[in-house]
């Protein structure tokens, strides 16, 4: 079990502070009954939405009499009711994602956080499924609710995951048009990735994103963004198999290797905001609850803040 450093109160383990923690979801998604997340439906509800004037068989509790008292008409306040959303996870599993050089490969990171969205969202009456892709869509999981519903996802996930021999790059374009097309119900769609990927996927996320929230989490290791010092060294592109000998010993080489993955991150996060997405930038140099709970603060206070979102 993961465990996080001592905040005052101790180590709290994972799992207990996954329990208290909520995934925040900032748009109106939600269609399923017994849920408790805020719909664009009307309906019994505690969450003042509009009034209108009464019609039979309104349910005489819903009257507002203040407003009733002040006019010739009766009128009724509508409510915006609680349920439970669609939850997706777009899951990369390409050959890129084996690397780790910190605390775990990039691909234990992805399932990590597949877990822990299933456990923070699953309690509230929404239905999880995944959509897992390499060159291609390779699987679909159609969403369900509950923990069984659950334990079966990241059962599936782990078994599917494998990644496939090296024939090319992945399409992340193609994947997002196809998940357009499969995802039915307006969603809470989680993207996890590490965009090693061709560009030309920037206008199919947009278009995901009018329909649905989108959460791009990037997931990277540390020596993608800089390079020590360890001689002469072989680097091989996971997708294709080509390869590239570097004299790391020239420092000039590992600054300009640094400066061209920050202005890279940085572009891609751009990338991803433009288009709509909220980003989670995800390392394995560390746990994942913490980078999560960093993801949620920011994240609560774009929703509060006019401007909305920026690129990290």
């Amino acid at each position: 079990m993961i465990v996080l450093p001592p905040d005052g109160d101790g180590i709290a383990p994972v799992d207990e502070l996954l329990r208290r923690l909520r995934w925040p979801v900032i748009r109106r998604l939600a269609v399923h009954p017994g849920g408790d997340e805020p719909s664009r439906l009307r309906g019994a509800g505690v969450e003042y939405a509009d009034v209108r004037e009464y019609q039979p068989g309104d349910d005489p509790r819903s009257i507002d009499w203040n407003l009733t008292a002040r006019s010739d008409r009766t009128y009724v306040r509508e409510s915006v009711p609680d349920r439970g959303v669609d939850v997706w996870l777009l899951i990369d599993t390409s050959r890129s994602l084996d690397w780790g050089t910190a605390r775990c490969l990039k691909r234990q990171l992805a399932l990590e956080l597949a877990a822990a969205a299933g456990q923070l969202l699953v309690r509230h009456g929404n239905r999880i499924g995944a959509l897992l892709f390499d060159q291609r869509v390779e699987a679909v999981i159609r969403p369900a609710a509950g923990r069984t519903g659950l334990m079966r996802l990241v059962a599936n996930i782990d078994q599917v995951s494998t990644p496939l021999p090296a024939t090319g790059q992945t399409d992340l374009a193609g994947v997002l048009l196809e998940a357009g097309r499969l995802l039915r119900r307006p969603s809470l769609v989680i993207l996890i990735s590490d965009f090693m990927v061709p560009d030309g996927w920037e206008a199919a996320l947009g278009a995901l994103t009018l329909r649905h929230e989108v959460v791009a989490a990037v997931i990277s290791d540390p020596r993608e963004r800089e390079i020590p010092d360890v001689g002469m060294v072989t680097f091989e592109d996971p997708e294709t198999g080509r390869q590239l000998r570097v004299d790391t010993r020239s420092k000039r080489l590992r600054e300009r290797f640094r400066q061209a993955a920050e202005e890279q991150r940085l572009a891609l996060s751009r990338k991803l905001v433009q288009a709509g997405a909220g980003v989670a930038e995800l390392s394995t140099e560390h746990d994942l609850v913490p980078q999560l709970l960093e993801f949620f603060l920011r994240r609560r206070a774009e929703r509060r803040s006019p401007q909305g979102p920026r690129p990290a």
